[in-house]
């Protein structure tokens, strides 16, 4: 027998949203890890509320929703609130009931830009990989470290001399130009003698986006600048490969399953990578004296960096230059340096999954504080992707 297609309203709706969600989603484990670890930083959002005043979108929402929103790939807040509308597997990850209204992008963006800044993302990945769960994948001892380069959203057309004071509006085409001073007086005598209204001349309109031509300007980030995002710097991590606005995103990775533990993004520049393995290394085991290795390619084969890493009780397990190298024969000698460079591997494997999912080839954000902080929530999601299939092993 053929059914019916029509479709019959009902006044009460008894869904239940957990049940529409199969029991083998892998969001089902993530937004599992996610509870318990946001549940352990209840106090932490509690510092940062006050007991008084008109409440905001729940902490533990927001964070959940921004997860969300890096795992899908979703472009805009204003695109994860439209599907969010009637998305059930979104409304039940980030805890709204079927007839909850979602937010407005605009109060959605500015609840989450006050709470996710570097420090509280920071915290979010350490809780996650604090999971008793997770803990038991993770290696105490053996780390990787790279970076990448994460492209500022702003264009070369706004990297201009510092002192020229910047435009009021990017997309300004400017005022037309003023016409002769005799055409002028001509204009105004013959619109005193006529009473009508005369059509407007035809002026020629400036194209909003002009062609700039660089040839033979040498421009560096000690006398340029963007005017769009100040912190990008011009800068190009390949011999031979054009130079771009961008910040340098840096990950410390553990050499077991390949979790990023740590993650920072600073000025991009020839010093910025091999400073900022340093930081997340004590960051990460702090006044440790158990003895570490850390895996890296030839760009840290610096003879300040090596010997900061010996200070630190860090064997330095980094790829040896063809000429004027630093690591020694006292390093190589062991069978554990052969193995770090093909574990090092592994640690371009988030940085591609940032860029092609997590939304980092260009950055939407302005300013390093946000961009860094966006940098490592995508980490922490990279995490939380590879989870359902490391705990299921």
């Amino acid at each position: 027998m053929r059914g019916t297609d029509e479709a019959s309203g009902s006044l009460f709706s008894y869904v239940d949203l957990d049940e529409r969600v199969p029991s083998g989603h892998p969001l089902r484990k993530i937004r599992q890890i996610v509870n318990d670890a946001l549940a352990s930083l209840d106090a932490e959002f509690d510092a940062l509320y006050t007991d008084f005043g008109r409440p905001s979108i729940a902490p533990e929402r927001l964070i959940r929703a921004s997860l969300l929103q890096i795992l899908f790939s979703i472009r805009s807040e204003r695109q994860m609130m439209e599907q969010m509308d009637y998305n059930l597997l979104f409304r039940w990850f980030v805890g709204l009931g079927i007839d909850d209204p979602v937010w407005v992008p605009t109060v959605f963006s500015k609840n989450r830009d006050r709470l996710l800044t570097t420090e509280m993302s920071r915290k979010v990945m350490a809780a996650i990989l604090a999971h008793p769960e997770v803990r038991p994948l993770l290696s105490n001892e053996h780390f990787s470290v790279d970076g990448t380069l994460i492209k500022a959203w702003a264009s070369m057309k706004s990297f201009q001399p510092k002192e020229s004071a910047p435009p009021d509006r990017d997309d300004d085409p400017g005022d037309p130009p003023p016409p002769p001073a005799k055409e002028a007086a001509a204009d105004t005598d013959h619109q005193l003698q006529q009473t009508e209204i005369q059509p407007m001349p035809d002026t020629p309109r400036q194209t909003r986006n002009a062609e700039v031509n660089f040839r033979g300007k040498k421009r560096s980030n000690a006398t340029h600048a963007s005017v769009t995002d100040p912190d990008a710097r011009l800068y190009k991590k390949a011999p031979g490969a054009a130079a771009m606005l961008c910040f340098m995103g840096h990950t410390l990775m553990e050499n077991r399953n390949g979790l990023v533990v740590q993650s920072d993004l600073t000025h991009a520049d020839g010093h910025g990578e091999r400073k900022a393995a340093l930081e997340m290394i004590n960051r990460h085991s702090p006044g440790s004296t158990r003895r570490l290795t850390l895996g890296a390619d030839k760009g840290y084969d610096s003879a300040d960096f090596v010997a900061a890493l010996r200070r630190m009780v860090v064997t330095p397990h980094v790829a040896q230059k063809a000429r004027h190298s630093a690591i020694d024969g006292r390093t190589t000698q062991h069978p554990g340096y052969a193995l770090s460079p093909r574990r090092r591997k592994k640690i371009e494997e988030p940085f591609g999954w940032a860029k092609t999912v997590g939304g980092m080839t260009q950055t939407l954000h302005r300013g390093i504080d946000r961009v860094r902080a966006q940098f490592t929530m995508t980490m922490a999601a990279c995490n939380l992707a590879r989870l359902p299939k490391l705990l299921a092993a």
